[in-house]
């Protein structure tokens, strides 16, 4: 915002130059012409305006108000040299030599002058000074002749629409802080939805999968796996209520021990270990080892925990199939069972557990799941994640 407002007031300080350079230049070369000021003014004349040249020029480098009050001092200091020696006749078109400088030489700073309020006397002070010394130049001058009211209106002019890009910057500024405002809410909001998606994630993987087997007073898993497998939950929970709270950097990735890279067959061991103590035969296929960045490996072993949990709770087999292939680009895993199967179009939709734990939390890695399954037929279910 401090940039935006920094260039605002560069623009009306260039405006102002440019405007002030051109009105001088202008009016510098029509005082020059044969019979419009005294020769032996004329060189006082120049002198002034090329000092004036150089108040606008520093009007627009630096804005300040003392270069924007030489500046009119200066001009107007112009308009009454080339009116000398007073009381004599002068030249029908001396006033309309004169104008530019009034109209833009000199009205060239309202640009500068309508930055704030405090200012506006000043404009007040020049555009009077102005008006009136133009007005009384040549031997028809008056108040509402064309020069004069040509110079009054270079003023109001260069004050409108130093106004107007005021007010609009302000304006977009109000906007710009309104959208920055409701990005900032609307992050809040997605954070803390990807916060409450995680931790139910977290508590579907982990405790509640302990929960529902001492539930069922733990059939087909011996006392200690469910012991083991309580621990690993303790230790977990401990972490969290010490600290170790795991932020996500998008919906579902969490590590209370990140690393950069870990080898697949390494971290691999503790799927087979957990399962072969819950009574789940699981016969691996695919031999070698995968780097993956660990929020993708993350996302890959717990969304395949959470398939082969899938089987030995409801396929009603206690052994499964898991094949590990890679190409170039992707890494897959096919986990397959002869259970009971299941129509995936039946599913309801609001069982968040497959959802969840596999499908979007592969989608937040840019993986993919898809499931094929008949009743009496078994289940098939294709991991795949970049690697």
């Amino acid at each position: 915002m401090e940039l935006i407002e920094k260039e605002r007031r560069r623009l009306l300080q260039s405006a102002a130059r440019a405007f002030g350079l051109s009105g001088v230049f202008l009016a510098g070369i029509c005082l020059s012409l044969p019979g419009i000021v005294d020769p032996d003014i004329l060189p006082s004349v120049i002198i002034v305006l090329v000092g004036q040249a150089g108040a606008l020029v520093m009007v627009g480098r630096s804005g300040h108000i003392a270069w924007v009050v030489l500046t009119i001092v200066l001009g107007c200091g112009a308009l009454a040299l080339a009116q000398l020696p007073w009381g004599s006749a002068s030249s029908l078109a001396l006033p309309i030599a004169l104008a530019p400088l009034g109209a833009a030489g000199i009205g060239g700073v309202g640009f500068v002058l309508s930055d704030n309020s405090a200012r506006w006397g000043v404009w007040a002070g020049g555009t009077l000074a102005s008006c009136l010394l133009v007005a009384s130049a040549g031997p028809a001058g008056g108040v509402f002749s064309t020069p004069a009211i040509g110079t009054l209106a270079g003023w109001v002019i260069t004050l409108i629409i130093g106004l107007w890009v005021t007010v609009g910057v302000q304006r977009a500024l109000r906007r710009i802080e309104g959208i920055g405002r409701a990005h900032h809410l609307e992050r809040q909001a997605s954070e803390t939805e990807a916060q409450r998606r995680q931790g139910a994630r977290l508590l579907h993987d982990t405790v509640l999968a302990t929960l529902t087997l001492l539930a069922h007073s733990g059939v087909g898993v011996n006392e200690q796996a469910l012991r083991e497998q309580a621990g690993e939950d303790a230790r977990l929970l401990r972490q969290l209520r010490l600290g170790s709270t795991p932020m996500p950097r998008f919906s579902g990735v969490y590590s209370l021990e990140p690393v950069a890279e870990t080898p697949l067959g390494t971290t691999l061991e503790s799927v087979k270990q957990r399962f072969l103590r819950m009574g789940l035969t699981v016969r691996w296929h695919g031999t070698g080892q995968v780097l993956l960045p660990s929020d993708v490996l993350d996302a890959f072993l717990l969304a395949l925990a959470e398939c082969l949990e899938n089987v030995r709770r409801h396929a009603g087999v206690d052994e499964a199939d898991v094949t590990i292939t890679q190409s170039d680009d992707a890494l897959r895993a096919v986990v397959t069972d002869a259970g009971v199967g299941f129509d995936p179009a039946a599913v309801d939709p609001e069982r968040l557990g497959f959802t969840e734990s596999v499908v979007a939390r592969l989608r937040d890695v840019d993986g993919s799941a898809r499931v094929f399954s008949t009743p009496g037929a078994g289940t098939t279910v294709i991991l795949e994640v970049p690697r």
